[in-house]
């Protein structure tokens, strides 16, 4: 129904880090909360090498980004859409210029068919040490 707002904590994604559900429906848009690339129930993040201390030292930004992608992904179908039903993504990247090359070539590759707008951004830090987040609009129907 139209103005009907429907909150979507999907079972397969990454528990969310605050208080905040995974999307939101309104209407026939779908929008998603800030989505990393964590894997649900772990504490390990994908791409984040760490030693004896806990300090990080390594990333790797391509596993980190097809994390990402494929918990967005879930996160849209769990809630009855679909990736070729985006029209909107916001990235956030903390390195922009050491991954700015591989994520656009990675999000080229999981794009190639459905083009939806895409804005990049460079911040400090995110919640988590990730390196990478998406925040993303898409249609629903029924």
């Amino acid at each position: 129904m139209k103005g009907e707002r429907h909150i979507i904590r999907a079972t397969g994604a990454p528990e969310p880090v605050g208080s905040y559900p995974h999307a939101r429906r309104v209407g026939d848009l779908l929008f998603l909360s800030g989505i990393g690339p964590r894997t649900r129930g772990e504490k390990v993040i994908p791409g984040v090498e760490r030693d004896a201390h806990g300090r990080i030292i390594g990333r790797d930004i391509a596993l980190q980004c097809r994390s990402v992608f494929e918990n967005v992904r879930q996160v849209l179908e769990e809630a009855g859409s679909s990736w070729d039903q985006l029209v909107d993504v916001t990235v956030f990247l903390t390195h922009m210029s050491e991954d700015f090359e591989t994520y656009n070539r990675l999000y080229a590759e999981y794009f190639a068919d459905n083009q939806p707008c895409r804005t990049t951004v460079e911040v400090k830090s995110l919640p988590t040490p990730i390196a990478i987040e998406l925040k993303c609009i898409a249609t629903i129907e029924g």
